[in-house]
């Protein structure tokens, strides 16, 4: 039982998803929901990163498309392709990905602090680099992948009144 909590304080979990051919991971305690790829409403005027809005279970909520966000050449969606929705800040709000492939304890030691020449994402928005096995595993810190101008434009009064119509 004591080796059980010693290696649970030592790992963190993580949900795995595949974007651009690259595995990434985010803090499972951020992770609300992965649903299926569904009809996305555009919003005018929405940062050219926003996907739009859906409404999950009658919440309205920003989707962003992480391709578009990290640079990433785009992609037609696939029968893999998910929304997972995420809490950012105390904000909720959806991220495309291509596949989420699983849920992967990572201990701590593995983790090695991000270099600023990784798969061209500014390092930033990065926890670190789990090396498992023959295996990277980039994790990613949502608290920073958006600066705070655009997380201003989510919450901006303009988008959220043409959030509610498009609804």
């Amino acid at each position: 039982m004591q080796n059980e909590q010693q290696q649970v304080a030592t790992e963190d979990k993580f949900v795995v998803f595949q974007l651009g051919g690259e595995a990434y991971g985010v803090d499972i305690n951020k992770v609300q929901d992965i649903n299926p790829m569904t009809k996305i409403t555009q919003v005018p005027r929405a940062p050219e990163f926003v996907e739009g809005i859906i409404n999950l279970r009658g919440r309205v909520i920003p989707v962003i498309d992480l391709r578009k966000r990290f640079g990433l050449p785009p992609q037609d969606h696939t029968r893999s392709t998910v929304i997972v929705v995420v809490e950012v800040e105390g904000n909720t709000i959806g991220v495309v990905v291509d596949a989420v492939s699983e849920v992967l304890p990572i201990p701590r030691s593995t983790v090695e602090p991000p270099s600023p020449f990784i798969a061209g994402i500014d390092s930033d928005y990065l926890r670190g680099v789990a090396k498992l096995g023959d295996r990277l595993v980039i994790l990613l810190d949502l608290e920073r992948a958006l600066n705070r101008q655009e997380k201003g434009a989510l919450k901006d009064k303009r988008f959220l009144q043409a959030a509610e119509k498009a609804v």
